[in-house]
């Protein structure tokens, strides 16, 4: 038996084919009111845009909507996304949902607001930034043929250059940015973001600022991030928790969250490293039973991977009647290869195995099914499992 850890969930709002983003909405505050009951620690909302599949265009929102309608269950965004936002707007929504309901709220950052969509902001990693992570005191495990070495799958590395470079994301780009705006670069966004919480915000010729509601706000601070890249270092320098995206990019989670670790500085909030590791998953009374729920998830990935945007959530019925190429395949492998699909304890294993591949602190559950009662079982299979083992 493992240590014990917690299981969060991350929530796109996902809409099903042949329903509203209304229904979506109504689907996700109920299942923040189940997952609160089933004993999950924290219920995070992802961010995206222009995707008709997806109904999660504002975290805060969502988050204020939600924190009304639950009691006790942490509430966050994974992630927000800064490149359209400014530290002071960030604070202040936040600020604003803590003031009456405080003590509850998580806020992750993401560093970008034109990241490829499917759960916390997708960063890609060059190759300098990836080897950083095999420097200092936590190398990156190594992966033979595919496997770390506790059996864990680490599928070839995707490159989102083709997503990042799609009209489709240029024009959410000109959407969601102010004519001649350029954003604030990252690392002094989340440093004005942490000095307008504390109150000590000055700006460069020395006048200060304080946000209200803000300012004093007992508001967890996460940064979101699939690479050794900025990311990472930023979280580890100033000692806040990070987020490790394996269901967005599998093939780089153990560089992540090595390079973290390496670039750790403890500070007044958080003494040791501390990371949260996601992971797509469905979970039914039987394996044959969740493949059957699952069905829809490649084509659904494909959607999203082609740039086209993330379509509403297919049925299995639907699913089976598209015809696949093996550049459609090829497309979605990695994410397919990765989700983890079937009965309790199968999918408890497998979470237990990505616990140990990269020694998270509390692991993040993100669940779409077609239909909604489905999906809160699969939550409701999975906490029952791992209140058992623990």
């Amino acid at each position: 038996m493992s240590r014990a850890i917690p299981l969060g969930v991350l929530d796109l709002v996902p809409v099903p084919s042949g329903s509203t983003a209304a229904d979506a909405l109504r689907n996700s505050l109920d299942l923040a009111r189940q997952a609160e009951r089933f004993g999950y620690a924290r219920y995070w909302f992802a961010e995206h845009h222009l995707n008709p599949g997806v109904a999660g265009t504002s975290p805060a929102v969502v988050i204020a909507l939600t924190a009304a309608a639950t009691s006790t269950i942490r509430l966050g965004s994974g992630a927000v996304q800064l490149g359209h936002r400014t530290a002071l707007s960030t604070v202040e929504e936040f600020g604003l949902i803590d003031a009456l309901h405080p003590g509850r709220l998580d806020l992750g950052l993401g560093r970008s607001g034109g990241r490829p969509p499917g759960g916390a902001a997708a960063e890609p990693a060059e190759p300098s930034e990836a080897a950083a992570g095999s420097a200092g005191p936590h190398p990156v495990p190594e992966v033979v043929d595919g496997r770390a070495p506790n059996g864990l799958l680490v599928p070839p590395r995707f490159s989102f250059e083709h997503l990042l470079a799609s009209p489709r994301i240029a024009l959410q780009r000109r959407l969601l940015t102010l004519p001649g705006a350029e954003p604030q670069e990252y690392g002094e966004q989340i440093d004005d973001i942490l000095a307008l919480l504390a109150g000590t915000y000055r700006s460069p010729d020395g006048l200060q600022a304080h946000a209200v509601p803000g300012e004093g706000a007992d508001v967890q601070v996460w940064i979101l991030g699939s690479s050794a890249g900025p990311s990472a270092a930023a979280a580890g320098a100033r000692g806040l928790r990070f987020a490790a995206n394996y269901h967005v990019s599998p093939a780089t989670v153990l560089e992540a969250v090595a390079a973290y670790r390496s670039c750790f500085k403890p500070s007044a909030d958080l003494d040791a490293p501390h990371v949260s590791v996601s992971a797509d998953v469905v979970v039914a009374e039987d394996d044959e039973t969740a493949r059957e729920l699952a069905t829809g998830y490649g084509l659904w990935v494909r959607s999203i991977r082609t740039a086209e945007g993330a379509i509403p959530f297919p049925a299995p019925d639907e699913a089976r009647r598209h015809v696949w190429s093996e550049e459609d395949r090829a497309l979605v492998r990695d994410r397919v290869d990765t989700q983890f699909v079937g009965s309790p304890g199968r999918v408890a294993d497998q979470l237990e195995q990505l616990r140990e591949a990269t020694d998270a602190d509390e692991l993040l559950i993100t669940t779409i099914t077609h239909d909604h009662a489905d999906r809160v079982r699969s939550y409701r299979l999975l906490a029952e499992e791992w209140q058992r083992r623990h």
